[in-house]
């Protein structure tokens, strides 16, 4: 690892922008705090290379990647094998983009759309984001919307921006593995807070408020929740919200599954997930910190249209950012990315504006697979799986299967691929916390579910009588 910034050396200054330079103020309070100076003066080591190699800066020993991409390569060799493999281990939905949006794509590129665009991203398309954010009581303007080939960028882009050299950002754990990746890259600290088990993996408030310092100055939020479709409730988000004002924080909310909720009536009977259905949000959304009085300055809203419309290859996301940021954030993207392919924005766009019942219709078909699963899982002795509040995935606890034989959840995964043919990940791939448990995505067809709960019973089994 390189070493540590020393916060000494970078005293907590908070910024504003002037014509030709930033100036430290202390005057921003009830809004997103200015962003970071754009340069450090910092000297960092370089990490040790051969002679006659590059030498690669030490900023590249703390950015780390994601297990799954590991998981789908083992299992594939398995499969050249000529082995059975269940594929639970990605976070993709399994149906088609819907048509009409492909065929906007296609009409978009048979039109010559293959030119460079606005960093900002097509007007049309802003003005279809800030209309599909009013369904969620959240109130922007095109000029707030900058558009990014997929969501990472805008992590990336807001943590750049916020993340002073030495300032401490709070993610949850288990968590998203990008959200600490990119804390440090930008010369933060990460701080975990946890998540309650015992309350559908909702954020543990008390633990997150204790967390809290005077170098804190990002809060990550992220509902429903990767890797447990855990959920805030908008009672949970304004005791958060309060936290916010009280520090002065920024936060970064990754919303990515929000139009991927579940209702109280599709809750498996004898589940423990809460009730997350919301009468003031529009069917099968989630409810947003954004919305909430004095929040919409501080926050930085970071949304993707591959989750809600089965859209992961064509790489489309962005970010809602608040007035005074939005210059600086589209800086980012001119040296990030420069823009977004024009006919991909014009998918999104048919995406936003046509017909909403592929959406509709693929909520339903997970929530039918979710209450097989649960169902499935929660039968077997010592497997402990509360049902998701969103999102398309499962995070059953088996501790009490893998302690008293010394296992861990790497162990119980490795089995689960090797021994029993299902492919998922292990809880510990999104943080220390994650021990124990294991996440399995039910974006998959009904009978490799019930294989995978099958299999999955057996490798207990097989444990329990070892």
């Amino acid at each position: 690892m390189g070493a540590e910034c020393d916060i000494s050396q970078a005293p907590w200054l908070t910024w504003q922008r002037a014509p030709d330079r930033l100036l430290a103020t202390t005057e921003h309070r009830g809004h997103l705090p200015p962003l970071a100076p754009t340069t450090s003066t910092a000297t960092l080591p370089t990490a040790a290379a051969s002679q006659g190699d590059a030498r690669l800066a030490s900023r590249m020993d703390v950015i780390s990647g994601e297990g799954a991409l590991d998981v789908f390569l083992r299992a594939r060799a398995l499969e050249a094998m000529g082995r059975r493999v269940v594929h639970l281990e990605l976070g993709e939905p399994d149906f088609p983009t819907p048509e009409h949006v492909v065929e906007a794509g296609v009409r978009a590129l048979q039109a010559g759309d293959t030119k460079y665009s606005s960093p900002r991203g097509l007007p049309e398309l802003r003005e279809a984001i800030v209309a599909t954010l009013a369904q969620r009581h959240i109130t922007a303007t095109p000029q707030e919307i900058v558009v990014t080939p997929g969501a990472k960028p805008m992590v990336f882009y807001a943590m750049l921006a916020l993340v002073e050299p030495g300032a401490e950002v709070l993610f949850p754990d288990p968590g998203f593995p990008i959200y600490p990746s990119a804390a440090r890259f930008a010369g933060g600290i990460p701080v975990a807070y946890g998540l309650r088990g015992d309350a559908g993996y909702a954020p543990d408030l008390d633990e997150m408020a204790a967390r809290i310092t005077p170098r804190t100055r990002v809060l990550v939020l992220n509902a429903p929740h990767n890797p447990s479709g855990g959920a805030i409730s908008s009672s949970e988000l304004e005791r958060i919200a309060e936290l916010v004002e009280r520090h002065d924080l920024a936060v970064i909310t990754d919303d990515v599954y929000a139009r991927l909720v579940y209702g109280s009536d599709d809750t498996p009977r004898g589940s423990d997930a809460p009730d997350v259905s919301h009468s003031s949000e529009a069917p099968g959304t989630a409810p947003s910190i954004a919305a909430l009085d004095g929040m919409r300055a501080r926050t930085i809203i970071i949304d993707s249209f591959s989750k809600t419309y089965a859209m992961t290859g064509w790489r489309l996301g962005y970010g809602v950012v608040p007035a005074h940021a939005v210059e600086r954030l589209v800086t980012l993207a001119v040296n990030g990315h420069t823009c977004t392919p024009v006919f991909v924005q014009r998918a999104g766009i048919a995406a936003l504006t046509g017909p909403q019942e592929p959406v509709r219709a693929m909520r339903e078909e997970f929530a039918r697979r979710r209450a097989l699963v649960v169902r499935g899982l929660s039968a077997i002795p010592g497997v402990r799986c509360p049902a998701p509040a969103g999102a398309f995935y499962v995070f059953p606890d088996l501790t009490r299967v893998l302690a008293p034989h010394g296992l861990t959840a790497e162990d119980f995964a490795t089995r689960l691929l090797e021994e029993h043919g299902v492919a998922a990940l292990t809880g510990t791939a999104f943080g220390a916390r994650g021990e124990g448990h294991i996440r399995i995505s039910f974006a998959a067809a009904a009978s490799d579910l019930a294989f995978a709960v099958d299999r999955l019973r057996e490798c207990v089994q097989a444990i329990g009588s070892a």
